[in-house]
């Protein structure tokens, strides 16, 4: 039964074609639009609203102008998120403003929307932006009526460049030229990774044909207004890549592995030719020390032998009979001894002892078994929202980890475990190498309604701890496949870790 229903569930993903990855449609859905509403008397007196971006799934920052007036009359303004899916709206409260860097922090009551990462490194002039918010001459364009201002929709987006750094009114800024006005207030300048580099705040005039240019408050601002706010946040400085730079440089990483490891074989072949050499010099030095004492030895019977024939003969002509015979048979026993002595001398070339082979066991698990801990090689992954510090992980040889995630071997013999949050928008795939040397996370930035899929995929196949079933493991494995045909082609994120061996103390469990 568990098969059939995951092959029902396969043959629903096959119809359902994914879209592919985007990293500015993903950080998108955590752009909302923030609305003051004032009222006196119960009655609607004035209506503002501007952009922000989730940097929680429930916390919000946007510009302080845009939520002044609620900070000034907290008992006549109310504020309001509508993020960029789904079909509500939802009341939000002020929890920190600071009117001199123009930043404001805002938690929506109920609701959720995918946080943002905070890029945190250098940003160069002439890099690539992306602004998006909600301008208003878009919105006087297309909305018909008030409703639509509080219909969750699409930020708008606009592309440009970053100019230089400015202080603007002692606030650290980026100069930039995409496209903004008034609405995109508090909306983010994000780059081509989807991480937040800015906060849109101000644009100037474009008067008598001069150009226009906007201004963005950095991260250094940001980053010190969250923390004067105790709020924790994502951050990520990581340069940008793109997948095709990325996939570029996984190759470039494999390549020069495959060197390392062509270099470490011929260096090893080497090592091993020296001592196969060494061994036959000393098997050869043996040889030549045993024919030489074979040959001294055969010597020295011969001449031992002669010694007592010439004594046998000496006897012989003393007519003492006896003594002579013991003599000479004698003699002649040496003589004939010496003969076979140097005829069974040992050649001066023998061959060298081969080396013991190493077993080779039969019954290997298909996974490595043991406890590993496992670094990221940035050089062959795409770091966008994630931090990577080490991971331990505790393996078994039907692929639970940790002690309560069953894997899977997938099609490509690695074996792997997706992993389809209720809460956030983002889908998890684990894999590992079965030699246990490699672990890798892709992480997948969905939306609404492939999200909707991949939960309703898995939730056909319900399997919660480890097991040894094989009609369990065989469901898990063709459910993993139909989550995957709903994917997109690549993910948002690639991070891949080395792992070694560590001591049982090192692992922890970990996802």
């Amino acid at each position: 039964m568990t098969r059939l229903l995951a092959l029902l569930l396969a043959l629903l993903a096959v119809t359902l074609p994914a879209r592919a990855a985007d990293d500015i449609s993903a950080v998108s859905r955590s752009v909302v639009r923030v609305v003051t509403v004032a009222m006196v008397d119960g009655e609607v007196v004035g209506f503002g609203h501007g952009s922000g971006i989730a940097i929680s799934p429930t916390r919000i920052v946007t510009n302080a102008h845009v939520v002044e007036s609620a900070a000034r009359y907290p008992g006549n303004v109310a504020l309001g998120v509508v993020p960029s899916e789904g079909q509500k709206s939802y009341a939000a409260k002020l929890i920190a403003i600071d009117t001199e860097r123009d930043l404001a922090l805002i938690e929506m009551t109920e609701g959720r929307v995918p946080a943002a990462a905070v890029y945190s490194g250098p940003i160069d002039s002439g890099a690539d932006v992306v602004a998006l918010g909600y301008p208003g001459n878009v919105d006087l364009a297309t909305a018909r009526s008030a409703a639509d201002y509080i219909t969750p929709r699409t930020p708008v987006r606009s592309e440009g460049n970053v100019s230089n750094r400015q202080l603007v009114e002692g606030v650290d800024s980026l100069v930039h030229t995409a496209k903004i006005s008034r609405g995109n207030s508090g909306g983010p300048l994000v780059d081509q990774c989807g991480r937040v580099v800015g906060i849109n705040a101000a644009i100037t005039r474009a008067d008598e044909g001069d150009s226009p240019f906007a201004f963005a408050i950095s991260t250094r601002e940001l980053a010190r207004f969250l923390a004067d706010a105790n709020q924790p946040y994502s951050s990520i400085g990581t340069p940008c890549l793109s997948m095709a730079e990325a996939d570029a440089r996984d190759r470039a990483a494999l390549d020069a592995d495959a060197r390392k490891m062509a270099e470490a074989n011929a260096a090893k072949e080497e090592a091993a030719a020296r001592d196969r050499q060494l061994r036959q010099e000393r098997a050869d030095e043996a040889a030549l020390a045993a024919r030489e004492n074979r040959i001294a030895l055969a010597g020295v019977l011969f001449v031992i032998g002669a010694l007592s024939a010439g004594a046998g003969l000496m006897f012989h002509g003393q007519k003492n009979a006896r003594n002579a015979k013991i003599a000479g048979g004698a003699g002649a026993a040496l003589i004939l001894a010496a003969a076979i002595v140097f005829v069974t001398r040992p050649d001066a070339h023998a061959e060298a002892p081969e080396e013991k082979a190493k077993p080779v066991f039969a019954d290997t698990p298909t996974v490595a078994e043991g406890q590993f801990l496992c670094t990221i090689r940035a050089d062959r992954s795409r770091i966008t929202v994630s931090s990577t510090t080490d991971v331990p992980i505790k393996v078994a040889a039907n692929g639970c980890v940790n002690d309560r995630t069953q894997y899977a071997q997938g099609a490509d013999g690695h074996w792997q475990r997706i992993l389809v949050p209720n809460d956030d928008a983002t889908v998890t795939v684990a894999s590992l190498d079965p030699t246990g040397k490699e672990y890798r996370v892709e992480r997948y930035l969905l939306d609404a309604d492939t999200m909707t899929r991949a939960r309703e995929i898995r939730a056909g196949v319900t399997l919660k701890s480890c097991t040894a079933d094989p009609d369990a493991l065989a469901g898990l494995a063709t459910q993993q496949e139909a989550i995957r045909a709903v994917l997109p082609a690549s993910p948002n994120e690639r991070l891949v870790y080395q792992c070694q061996k560590a001591a049982a103390s090192a692992a922890a469990p970990a996802r």
